[in-house]
């Protein structure tokens, strides 16, 4: 295992080099990747676009960029790939996703870019995995949060935005919202966010909840109280600034859903526009979940929701249904993947995210977290997070909750 790790790591270096040299020459393929810019962005083709090449089975990764045509060339061992692409001009982001490519010989892959801009409200940090109940015995889930900033110049109203998790829950399970072509290599996504078990809603008339330039807000995705009280190893999440999903018509399991803490206001309460799933519980992944935060355009979500045909049985899964939501709706979003697997999916098309963020195991108190940009941040004077569209550029996992005491 060890001598099979270290000639992986050799080829890695190997692949991102200049010069592709190596002592099997014959074993190595050529792939040429060809970013394919949407229609009307021909001018944002440029030299030095990232282009990332990972080995679905070993892990093992490669990385070149893009000359000024939009190609880049990378010399990798026989395998099947997950090929992903990353560029920025301005405001505007390009991303791409193409799964499961089969390499055994000379390969071209043509990667169709989605367009879409930098945003002003981010995910900053997604906690599901859960932590342990030291000093006592077990595991703990109860305390499930996410955090959003807000990255922009301008004061933001988090009045009315919508958040769920998509289906499937679990990046490891099949997934038949997603279609691949075996020929092109290219992942084919609907045309639309699959929704799962339950859509969620901020409170507010408009401009109720304001979050000023570089501000942090907490949504409880579970109990908002302070789980720490019980479980040293947890958060505290009776706090003021709290959003909760608490609805104990929906969901009456009052181990995931208790009373939320004194300092939580009812007027924080997120409210549920509609449920599809049979749980007593939100169920959201806690190794690999896809979170998306949406506002709803043209008309109210809830008349969205009772429009035909939005609300959907998964195709295979007839227990299973979800709401429609459309890409265009889309604020911004995280995928992650179970980092105890080879066999994850993606689930969240490039125009969301482009790439996924690994989440290495649960109830650990480990967690996914956006990183800062540092020099975007020194020129505001206030903490802007990285925004490419793409987590796996934008994300890292880390050792402990931000919100740990």
């Amino acid at each position: 295992m060890k001598r099979i790790a270290v000639i992986l790591a050799a080829l890695a270096v190997w692949a991102c080099a200049e010069e592709y040299d190596s002592p099997w020459p014959d074993s190595l393929k050529l792939l040429s990747v060809n970013a394919v810019y949407p229609a009307g962005y021909a001018h944002a083709v440029h030299e030095g676009a990232v282009i990332r090449v990972e080995d679905i089975a070993s892990g093992a990764a490669y990385a070149a960029h893009t000359d000024r045509r939009g190609l880049a060339e990378i010399r990798i061992p026989s395998g099947i790939y997950r090929i992903t692409c990353s560029d920025r001009t301005g405001r505007d982001l390009f991303n791409g996703t193409a799964d499961k490519v089969v390499v055994t010989e000379r390969r071209i892959v043509d990667l169709p870019l989605s367009h879409s801009t930098t945003g002003t409200l981010v995910i900053k940090e997604l906690y599901t995995g859960g932590c342990s109940k030291a000093p006592e015995e077990g595991t703990y889930q109860s305390d499930q949060y996410v955090i959003i900033h807000n990255n922009d110049t301008e004061t933001e109203y988090l009045d009315s935005l919508c958040f769920g998790t998509l289906s499937p829950y679990n990046s490891t399970a099949v997934n038949n919202w997603v279609e691949y072509d075996p020929v092109t290599g290219e992942t084919v996504f609907p045309d639309f966010a699959p929704v799962v078990t339950v859509v969620w809603q901020l409170p507010g008339s408009g401009k109720s909840f304001p979050l000023g330039p570089g501000e942090d807000a907490v949504i409880a995705l579970r109990g908002a109280v302070d789980h720490t009280a019980q479980y040293p190893l947890s958060v505290n999440l009776n706090r003021p600034d709290v959003f909760v999903c608490y609805n104990p018509t929906y969901f009456p399991n009052t181990l995931y859903h208790p009373a939320p803490g004194d300092k939580v206001s009812p007027e924080r309460y997120a409210k549920v526009v509609i449920k599809t799933g049979q749980a007593n519980a939100n169920t959201v992944s806690l190794a690999s979940p896809t979170f998306v935060l949406f506002r709803s355009e043209g008309l109210p979500i809830e008349d969205y929701v009772l429009q035909p045909d939005v609300v959907q049985t998964t195709p295979g899964n007839s227990a299973d249904r979800v709401v429609k939501v459309p890409y265009s709706w889309i604020v911004d979003g995280v995928e992650v993947f179970d980092g105890r697997s080879s066999g994850n999916k993606k689930r969240l098309s490039p125009a969301a995210d482009a790439g996924f963020v690994a989440l290495s195991d649960i109830f650990k108190g480990h967690t996914v977290r956006r990183k800062v940009d540092e020099a975007a941040s020194a020129e505001n004077g206030f903490e802007v997070l990285m925004d490419t569209n793409n987590s796996s550029n934008d994300f890292y996992e880390s050792e402990i909750q931000s919100l740990h005491p």
